[in-house]
């Protein structure tokens, strides 16, 4: 498996600010997959046309909101090239326009006190993805954070938080988190979805385990983007 904190692409390749496009239609429920065995799922990203409010899967992740004026911009900061060509793609196809910057970080693999002799922190790379700022995000900013409490995670939504964040874990699969958030009201809306599952001790990472939950996940956020490695796609990690 590769690692999450190694871009999978040269920096200099990596995609540019990408202007909007328009998104082939969606399927409608019940028709236009013929694979045996597959059902589309209500709520889920092969039912429900894409939106600029699709963001709020972001901001109940590690997803940052700033105002300006009358709009708005979200970010998020992703460890992983591919998960930026995934992010800008998906964002373009909500109309949103998308760019990105590499961000050095210091490495918090190492949480003992630092002795003035020992080696500098490791410093790697991130990648902070962000729209430009928008009319179309302004009322998810005017109404956030309290619309948190009343979140409804929609397949699209799932499907952004989980090409930003989302990663395997032995025995289930986890979304990245912001530690200084309260999450009670993310963490109500991921069960009504039927997603139950917990936060991780530290507060960064909401676990999601078990073969119906893991499945109700794959199926909401829908076919895995060509540039996502499939293990990291919740479809690869059923058993």
């Amino acid at each position: 498996m590769t690692e999450p904190g190694r871009p999978l692409i040269p920096r200099e390749v990596l995609p540019p600010p990408v202007a909007a496009t328009k998104r082939a239609g969606r399927r409608a429920a019940g028709r236009g997959d013929t694979r045996p065995g597959r059902q589309l799922t209500m709520f889920g990203a092969e039912t429900i046309e894409p939106s600029p409010a699709d963001v709020a899967g972001l901001l109940a992740g590690s997803g940052r909101l700033d105002r300006m004026g009358g709009t708005a911009r979200v970010s998020i900061r992703v460890d992983a090239a591919w998960r930026v060509h995934v992010l800008v793609g998906e964002l373009a196809a909500r109309g949103l326009t998308a760019g990105w910057e590499p961000v050095p970080v210091e490495s918090e693999a190492n949480d003992t006190p630092a002795d003035p002799e020992d080696e500098p922190e490791e410093i790697r790379t991130v990648f902070e993805v962000r729209t430009a700022y928008s009319r179309r995000l302004n009322g998810l900013a005017l109404a956030w954070p309290g619309a948190s409490g009343r979140l409804f995670l929609s397949g699209p939504r799932m499907r952004l938080w989980v090409a930003a964040t989302g990663e395997p874990r032995p025995g289930g699969y986890r979304l990245g988190l912001d530690p200084g958030d309260d999450r009670a009201g993310v963490v109500a809306a991921l069960v009504r979805a039927g997603l139950a599952g917990r936060v991780s001790d530290d507060g960064r990472h909401y676990v999601i385990s078990g073969r119906r939950r893991l499945r109700r996940l794959a199926e909401l956020v829908g076919e895995r983007p060509s540039a996502a490695p499939e293990e990291f796609w919740p479809g690869g990690v059923i058993a």
